[in-house]
């Protein structure tokens, strides 16, 4: 039986915790607290350490799901999490004020975890923000070498999270069927 790992990431709000609670074939671990800084701006409780989750796969194969704190202050949870990791998806929200700024953090804190495994781009919130577009991602991650995966996802929907990670798990082995 084979287990594997997926990080999620990305700021707050872009929907991490949301999309391993949609995918999860057990109830998720969380470990939210109540916002005090600007993040309360945006919701009420923020992810302090992790969470968790478990896709079961036919043959009894497991991807457990681990969702990053967005605030860098808990960056420290960022190495201890990736460790063993096979890849990262990292989620964006498109209604914030630079989600481009996001994105360069994020790929630019994980850089050496993406180099070493892969990474699958889910952008959030495009039904209430058209724009920048998933051409305009796909534009500027030309910047930076990358060709990874970019999907407008709900992350409330399963079939959008498992799109998510199935790319994600195509660009690790492209010899993967269907």
């Amino acid at each position: 039986m084979s287990q594997y790992k997926i990080i999620f990431t990305g700021p707050v709000g872009a929907g991490k915790t949301t999309a391993i609670n949609a995918i999860s074939d057990v109830p998720p671990i969380k470990t939210d607290a109540a916002a005090s800084d600007m993040t309360k701006n945006r919701k009420a409780s923020t992810t302090v350490a992790m969470d968790y989750g478990v896709m079961n796969l036919a043959g009894g194969e497991k991807i457990h799901l681990y969702g990053t704190p967005g605030q860098e202050r808990f960056d420290f949870m960022w190495d201890i999490l990736t460790n063993g990791g096979i890849g990262l998806i990292l989620l964006l929200d498109n209604t914030r004020a630079d989600p481009f700024q996001d994105m360069r953090f994020f790929l630019d804190a994980f850089g050496k975890f993406i180099n070493d495994t892969s990474v699958a781009i889910g952008v959030t919130q495009m039904d209430l923000s058209s724009t920048p577009s998933i051409e305009d991602y796909h534009a500027q991650l030309q910047g930076f070498g990358l060709k990874p995966p970019v999907f407008s996802v709900d992350a409330r929907e399963k079939n959008d999270v498992s799109l998510l990670v199935q790319a994600l798990l195509y660009s690790l082995d492209p010899g993967l069927a269907g």
